[in-house]
């Protein structure tokens, strides 16, 4: 930028050397010297400067691409404008040769590992580097017709401001009056202004010629004094208030538009004329102060900004590990996939409230960033979408789950049915989650099937409540009266008494849990004492009973019943002396012990009772035979008949 002001100043300089000449009457044709052409020169380099500066290409780093990609890097590039991609592409350019230099060096090296000669290695197709060449190929193409683009037009530039030069010769030589030839004169002036760049081995003869028929002009026309005094103090007026203009920017609020408008006040300045040389060296002085406070101020500005970036370069980097180790948690329920979700969310909002980093690192930060958040998102993806399969699969074992205690709670049977359905709550416990939406309502069907079971169990129990107080009270006025009943002389009549009363203590229904084995013993022990006082023997009574069940056999059914309930009878008669002969066998193998003392006595007890059995068996058997030749006896005597 001090070039820029130097060259401004030098300019201005040598125009108003070139006013003094005109101002003097001389009739000396002027030579222009080296100085001024290089002056001027420097100013058109300035400008091209100024201008190329206007747009700064993005700086990637490809270190860490692949060769194909690479290769689409280049291919995307090239639907870009040609002149914003120059460094991308020499960034490509050399990455891509490293690259294939190192994997030409891998084939060759592995050619040789596998036995190979090294004489004989020739390298294999490449399609990544065909790719390559062709999008190279492309660009140089492309470039190529860039700059003979704009060499043509640079072509057309110097033929116009050639034609410009002839005019300007033909101005020197017209007869015009002063004001139409000084009209004339500016609007070459403004042409040659709006022509843009020619061939660079042109440039300095062309500027040479136009700058001495610019000399030669003032000297040609002579301008009076008065007129020039005046344009040069309409000069100094207009850079007054460009000057004041830039003092203004001084407290711009916005740094990056008063940098802006403070190019385009030097564009404008460059192009306001000469002013009077008492004050040029003053009111440059003021142009550049203001100028040079905005240029420190933004500066600071920088310098500042820079500080904040590295700040918040530090809090991204917070944020980063947070996130790593948010990321990185085992997480083993939907609570907490959903926990970490929200603090994640939560490191994303105060990201987004950070302002910026350095240029260079800012994409790299992000992607470090966003591929933790990504990786985290992902596999909560995949966790609930398979999450999802085993909500379905429970959902349904917990409809069938819900079928069965409907069912249940249809059933009577309270104690099977009790446990049946506690079995089924145990297993719903086991099961694990369902859909959201389906869950509370696959639960308060479960739910109301057990509640309609046990409110059905609670409601039949408090009904059979006072009926088992009635039964209770019956059962122990059946105990007084069989205490106080007088049996006669009669066996048979009182076994038929101690029968009614033993079936009226049956039909009679359950009585209170509690009451129910000390009810059950005082009554066998009353019924007992009257067996002992009759003498009558647990066998008598079993034999009556089952006398009893014979008479009540119809006589069509008599031969069939005493077939099968001979053999019955006989089968379980074999069977219990079977296993008395196999008991009495085992007595014999015992030693003589504790131990052995205690099977014995236990198999005693059962000998005992197997003997007790088959004397019933038997009498029974006898009972069968006796009834079945009675009853035969009938029939034949009716037949006689």
């Amino acid at each position: 930028m001090e070039e820029l002001n130097e060259s401004i100043m030098n300019s201005e300089t040598s125009l108003n050397e070139v006013e003094q000449k005109v101002e003097m009457t001389s009739t000396e044709e002027p030579k222009l010297d080296s100085a001024t052409v290089a002056d001027e020169m420097q100013t058109v380099e300035s400008e091209q400067t100024v201008s190329d500066e206007k747009f700064e290409e993005p700086v990637v780093d490809y270190s860490a691409y692949t060769r194909e990609a690479l290769v689409e890097a280049l291919k995307e590039l090239l639907n870009d404008d040609i002149l914003k991609i120059k460094n991308r592409v020499a960034s490509i350019r050399s990455t891509f040769t490293d690259l294939t230099k190192k994997y030409q060096a891998e084939q060759y090296e592995a050619f040789i590992a596998a036995g190979g000669n090294k004489e004989e290695y020739q390298p294999a197709d490449d399609r990544v580097v065909d790719e390559y060449k062709k999008c190279v190929n492309k660009y140089r193409d492309r470039r190529q017709k860039h700059q003979e683009e704009q060499e043509a037009i640079k072509q057309r530039n110097l033929e116009k401001k050639q034609e410009l030069l002839e005019e300007l010769r033909r101005l020197l030589d017209s007869e015009d009056t002063l004001k139409k030839t000084y009209d004339d004169f500016s609007a070459l002036q403004e042409k040659w202004k709006t022509i843009g760049e020619v061939p660079r081995g042109e440039a300095n003869n062309l500027w040479q010629s136009y700058h001495f028929l610019i000399e030669k002009f003032f000297n040609k026309v002579r301008i009076n004094r008065e007129l020039r005094m005046l344009d040069l103090k309409r000069n100094l007026e207009q850079k007054i208030e460009l000057c004041e203009k830039v003092e203004e920017l001084i407290v711009e609020e916005s740094i990056s538009e008063s940098y802006k408008k403070l190019q385009q006040y030097r564009e404008q300045w460059r192009t306001i004329g000469p002013v009077p040389s008492e004050k040029n060296e003053e009111i440059w002085a003021r142009f550049c102060n203001a100028a040079d406070q905005i240029e420190n101020r933004r500066k600071e500005f920088y310098e500042q900004r820079k500080d904040e970036f590295d700040r918040n370069l530090l809090a991204k980097n917070a944020l980063c590990e947070k996130a790593e180790e948010l990321v990185n948690k085992p997480l083993e329920n939907v609570n907490a996939w959903n926990e970490v979700t929200d603090e994640l969310n939560e490191l994303l909002k105060i990201w987004k409230t950070i302002g910026p980093v350095p240029k260079e690192v800012n994409e790299e930060i992000w992607t470090k960033f966003k591929s933790m958040l990504d990786k985290f998102f992902e596999a909560k993806k995949e966790h609930f979408e398979k999450l999802k399969g085993e909500q379905a699969n429970n959902y349904n074992l917990k409809v069938d789950l819900c079928l069965q205690a409907e069912a249940i709670a249809k059933r009577d049977d309270w104690k099977r049915a009790t446990d049946d359905l506690l079995k089924l709550q145990e297993e719903w416990k086991k099961i694990g989650s369902v859909p959201r939406k389906q869950s509370d309502k696959i639960w308060l069907r479960f739910r109301s099937a057990c509640d309609e079971f046990f409110a059905r169990k609670a409601e039949y129990y408090s009904s059979i409540k006072s009926e088992e107080t009635e039964n209770l009270a019956k059962k122990r006025a059946i105990i007084e009266q069989v205490k106080q009943f007088e049996f006669g002389e009669d066996k048979n009549q009182n076994l038929a008494v101690i029968k009614d009363f033993q079936r009226q203590w049956v039909e009679i229904g359950f009585v209170p849990i509690a009451e129910k084995e000390v009810l059950q013993k005082e009554f066998r022990d009353t019924i007992n004492a009257h067996f002992e006082k009759l003498k009558i023997s647990v066998r008598e009574t079993q034999e009556a009973q089952y006398r009893e069940k014979l008479k009540s056999i119809s006589k069509g059914d008599v031969g069939k019943f005493v077939s099968e309930e001979k053999r019955e009878l006989q089968d379980k008669i074999q069977k219990l002396k079977s296993d008395l002969i196999l008991w009495e066998n085992n007595l014999g193998f015992l030693a003589n012990s504790k131990q052995a003392t205690l099977l014995k006595e236990e198999f005693e007890k059962k000998m005992q009772s197997a003997r007790q059995q088959i004397a019933l068996l038997e009498a029974k058997l006898k009972i069968v035979n006796e009834e079945a030749k009675g009853k035969k006896d009938e029939e034949s005597a009716k037949e006689e008949e």
